[in-house]
């Protein structure tokens, strides 16, 4: 694997654990902004959809930009967005420093995805994904309590200088590490990036990815209340299961990194098959303490891991393209907007189980998306296991 590929994971990582300082540090931003708590939680909501909706269109503008030299000034409106977030006076200036640094996050993932494609051969990009994407499984298992302990010590604003500092490494790290490529053969040619998106079987592809991702993110968004008024756990025990959780996702995304290239379209239906049965013993066992965290460990070791498969599937169907992975990660972010604000309103009308519940109907769904693929491959396999009885037949 080339060294660069994990730089990028590095690059990742930065981005993730800016994405996720939000979330450890509610109740000190919203007294240190005068905003209330539901306030501070649009935060996060204006990132997701920054990501999902702003992160394409900036793609687009960097596609004639070689991209070792896009990813540098990804990182410099990153930087400026948490700058601008760490000396935030007001909540609109926070508001709207969020919103340019989700921007830059999310055509930062695709730009850098797109590299892996170039960096490695075609038979293990899967793997190059995986390892890429081990950024984001640190982000959950390391960054966010990081970004937590200092902003707890230090204050929220020290929080916003550690990712800010982070940038600035993960930065000089690809100025180093990352080799000066000229851009792949359509990244500069407007029309054949845009030209892949006529395929009817790629949006169906990437509505996988957005059931998939809303799946787990459906529980991941509300265990600490699941798991503390539901299954009995203290709140002090809820982040060491939650760092378990992080670790249960860097295994899966190993273990899927290995196997996405030779066997996608088995991963995701395995995978989803793994989660529907987890989803569903957390929703009816979710008052039994240890069968509770049986659960939610094999939603971790199922759910977001996914992400190196559906890659690979999503670049077969169209290409490695810039363009086209930042789309794909449009696709997973809005599948987290989904599932946390129909499983909010779910809890409000059907108690915390709900989006368990909202979990399991996202994952048969997205099982359902994968019956075109799987018809195809059989007609294949069909194919190849006649013709030689049809060689050896008389003349």
């Amino acid at each position: 694997m080339p060294r660069a590929v994990y730089v990028l994971a590095f690059g990742i990582f930065a981005m993730v654990t800016g994405e996720f300082v939000v979330a450890g540090l509610m109740p000190q931003m919203a007294h240190g902004l005068g905003a209330t708590i539901a306030q501070i939680g649009y935060l996060i909501t204006a990132f997701a959809t920054a990501m999902a909706f702003g992160g394409p269109f900036l793609t687009v503008a960097l596609l004639k930009v070689p991209p070792r030299r896009a990813l540098l000034l990804l990182f410099a409106v990153f930087l400026a967005g948490n700058v601008l977030a760490a000396t935030a006076t007001t909540y609109a200036v926070m508001f709207a420093a969020r919103l340019v640094t989700g921007v830059a996050s999310q055509a930062f993932f695709g730009v850098a995805l797109a590299l892996c494609a170039q960096l490695t051969r075609p038979e293990v990009r899967g793997r190059a994904v995986s390892v890429a994407l081990n950024g984001l499984m640190l982000g959950t298992l390391l960054g966010l309590p990081l970004a937590t302990y200092v902003g707890e010590r230090l204050g929220w604003r020290a929080a916003f200088w550690v990712v800010s500092a982070l940038a600035v490494l993960a930065a000089a790290a690809t100025a180093l590490g990352v080799p000066d490529l000229p851009m792949n053969g359509s990244a500069g040619r407007l029309r054949a990036e845009f030209g892949v998106f006529r395929s009817a079987r790629l949006w169906l592809t990437l509505s996988t990815s957005t059931l998939v991702i809303g799946a787990t993110f459906a529980a991941f968004s509300y265990l600490n209340p699941i798991l503390t008024r539901i299954s009995g756990f203290g709140a002090g025990t809820v982040p060491l299961l939650l760092v378990a959780y992080g670790a249960a996702t860097v295994v899966g995304n190993i273990v899927v990194g290995r196997l996405a290239d030779r066997h996608t379209l088995t991963v995701l239906l395995v995978g989803l098959a793994l989660n529907s049965l987890f989803l569903l013993g957390f929703a009816l066992l979710a008052q039994v303490g240890a069968a509770a965290v049986l659960c939610m460990l094999g939603i971790g070791l199922v759910g977001v891991t996914m992400n190196p498969a559906m890659a690979v599937r999503v670049q077969r169907r169209a290409n490695a393209g810039a363009l086209v992975n930042s789309v794909h990660t449009s696709f997973i972010t809005f599948g987290i907007v989904v599932a946390t604000s129909v499983g909010g309103v779910a809890i409000d009308a059907y108690g915390l189980r709900a989006p368990l519940w909202l979990g399991l109907g996202l994952a048969v769904l997205g099982t359902a998306t994968l019956v075109p693929d799987l018809t195809e491959r059989r007609k294949k396999t069909v194919a190849v296991t006649t013709e030689p009885r049809r060689a050896r037949a008389p003349v």
